[in-house]
C-alpha cells in the first residue's frame, strides 16, 4: 500500500510554480509506484530547488539514480553477452548499435548524478555523514562509467573514481568503525579495486581491515545500529570468501 507519511501532499496553489515540497512528494509517489525514471526527475527537481538534503532525502536521491542506472547496467551487460555470442555480422552490428544506445543513456544518468553532487549536493553539506555519503556515491558513478568505457576514457573514470573514494575515506576516518556509511564505503571501494582496477590484493586487504575493525566493536552497538552494520559486514564477508577462493 502507498505510504506518504514522510511528507504531506502538496496543497492546491493558485500559481503553477513547482515547489521543493511538490518535487519531494512526486518522488515518493513515483518510488511507491516503482516508476524510477520519474522519481529521478523529481529528485533532480528537489536538489535544484534546495540542495541541502536530510538523511531521508539523501536516501531518496540515491535510490532514484541507482535504480535507473542499475536497469541500464544490467541491460548493457546482457546485450554485450549477446553481441559476443552472435555469429552473423549484420545482426552483430545491430546488437552493437543497441548496446551503444543503452550505454549512452547510462552515461547521461551517471554524468547528471555526478554534476548534481559536484555543483550542488557536496557544497551544501556541512556534516561528515552527508559528505561521506555523496563522495562515496560519486565514486560509485565513476565506477559505473569505467565498467563500459575503454582506453583513455576508462582511465579518466578510474582516476576520478579513486579521487572520490579517497575523499570519502578521509571523511570516514572521523566516524565510528561500525558506522554503516563507513562500512558501505569500504565495501564499494574494495569492489572498485577488485573489478575495475584489477588489484585483488588491495581489495581483499581493504575489505578485511574494515571487517576486522568493525567486528571488534559490534558488541557496543544498539540493536538498530547492530542490524544496519551487520548487514554490510555480511556483504564484506561474502566478498572476502569469494575473492580469497578465487586467488
Amino acid at each position: 500500500h502507498i505510504s506518504l507519511d514522510r511528507a504531506q501532499a502538496p496543497q492546491q496553489r493558485n500559481n503553477t510554480m513547482t515547489t521543493r515540497e511538490d518535487y519531494l512528494f512526486a518522488a515518493k509517489l513515483a518510488e511507491t509506484a516503482e516508476r524510477y525514471d520519474e522519481m529521478q526527475e523529481a529528485m533532480r527537481g528537489v536538489v535544484l530547488a534546495g540542495p541541502k538534503l536530510n538523511a531521508e532525502e539523501r536516501s531518496l536521491f540515491s535510490s532514484a539514480y541507482k535504480h535507473v542506472a542499475a536497469a541500464r547496467r544490467s541491460t548493457a551487460r546482457m546485450i554485450g553477452d549477446l553481441e559476443t555470442k552472435e555469429g552473423d555480422a549484420t545482426n552483430k552490428g545491430k546488437i552493437n548499435e543497441y548496446r551503444v544506445k543503452v550505454e549512452t543513456e547510462l552515461e547521461q544518468i551517471c554524468n547528471d548524478a555526478i554534476d548534481l553532487m559536484d555543483k550542488h549536493l557536496i557544497p551544501a553539506c556541512d556534516d561528515a555523514e552527508g559528505k561521506l555519503f555523496f563522495y562515496k556515491l560519486k565514486g560509485d558513478y565513476w565506477r559505473y562509467l569505467a565498467e563500459f568505457h575503454k582506453d583513455e576514457k576508462r582511465q579518466i573514470n578510474c582516476d576520478k573514481g579513486m579521487e572520490a573514494y579517497t575523499e570519502a575515506k578521509a571523511v570516514s576516518a572521523t566516524l565510528e568503525k561500525t558506522n554503516p556509511l563507513r562500512l558501505g564505503l569500504a565495501l564499494n571501494m574494495a569492489v572498485f579495486y577488485y573489478e575495475i582496477l584489477n588489484d585483488k590484493e588491495k581489495a581483499i586487504a581493504l575489505a578485511q581491515e574494515a571487517f576486522d575493525d568493525a567486528v571488534d566493536e559490534m558488541d557496543n552497538l544498539s540493536e538498530a545500529q547492530y542490524k544496519d552494520s551487520s548487514q554490510i559486514l555480511q556483504l564484506l564477508r561474502d566478498n572476502l570468501a569469494q575473492w580469497q577462493k578465487a586467488e
